[in-house]
């Protein structure tokens, strides 16, 4: 008995403390443990957008109340087809319902991560108009900031002739280009166990000040979390993910069979 509760004791010494995201859902109501910024983006074309530049301490940070928390309802210029929260009550939106020639910048870094993936979802609507250097813009960055690995690097524009978006984005009726549904980002970080990381969103209007954009986030964390529409489609990278797991069980049931059988 002795032996056993000295081993536990050493056990709990030596475990981690499980590092995670901090209100990753934004059920706080507030945007608490994230870091948020945002200034006027006039002047740089759309690949010159450095996040860093527009977060407290950068070149062109403003103090602002562009961005917000937002609660249940369809987002603005996609057709009625898009609830602006994907799970919960909250989610966040980056860059208001106005051009004006500005961008804004959520952020987060965790240290010492000690779960096997990250979800997060994103939803996008930029007003189309421009070429690919001016246009409304979104930027998503998540860095391992331990090893300097880029894990996700994209950029989406509203370009007129619709060249800035993928198969995600859907066309509105009042010119806006907009995600289909949610998108539900997904990875297994297990290799990176105790590495620190960052999410980096960037929304933008256009460079000429005179169309918008916006992005919402929701469901940062290490389990992907159900979402209020559950005719949401994940992505392929998903079922990469979830076909992994059910493997994963798949064995253990087999090695538990196995050792009931001896």
């Amino acid at each position: 008995m002795k032996i056993s509760t000295t081993m536990a004791a050493v056990l709990l010494v030596a475990s981690p403390l499980s590092a995670q995201f901090t209100n990753g859902g934004f059920e706080t109501g507030t945007a608490a443990g994230w870091t948020t910024g945002g200034g006027v983006r006039t002047g740089l074309t759309n690949a010159a957008l450095n996040p860093a530049d527009f977060l407290p301490g950068g070149a062109r940070y403003q103090a602002s109340a562009r961005s917000a928390v937002v609660g249940q309802g369809v987002m603005a210029n996609t057709d009625g087809n898009l609830n602006q929260v994907y799970s919960g009550n909250n989610s966040y939106r980056i860059e208001d319902l106005f051009n004006g020639g500005y961008a804004s910048v959520i952020s987060q870094r965790v240290n010492g991560y000690t779960q096997n993936s990250i979800f997060f979802a994103w939803a996008a609507v930029l007003e189309g108009a421009h070429d690919v250097n001016t246009s409304a813009a979104f930027k998503l960055l998540l860095r391992n900031e331990t090893t300097g690995q880029i894990l996700i690097n994209r950029t989406y524009t509203a370009a007129s002739n619709g060249g800035g978006v993928d198969d995600r984005f859907a066309l509105s009726q009042t010119g806006y280009y907009y995600t289909k549904t949610w998108q539900i980002e997904q990875l297994d970080v297990s290799e990176f166990i105790g590495n620190d990381f960052s999410l980096i969103l960037l929304a933008a209007d256009c460079q000429p000040a005179g169309h918008e954009g916006q992005v919402y986030l929701d469901g940062f964390g290490a389990v992907a979390p159900p979402p209020v529409d559950p005719g949401v489609v994940p992505e392929p990278s998903t079922y990469a993910l979830m076909a992994t797991g059910l493997a994963g069980l798949f064995g253990i049931a087999r090695r538990r069979r196995t050792v009931a059988e001896v």
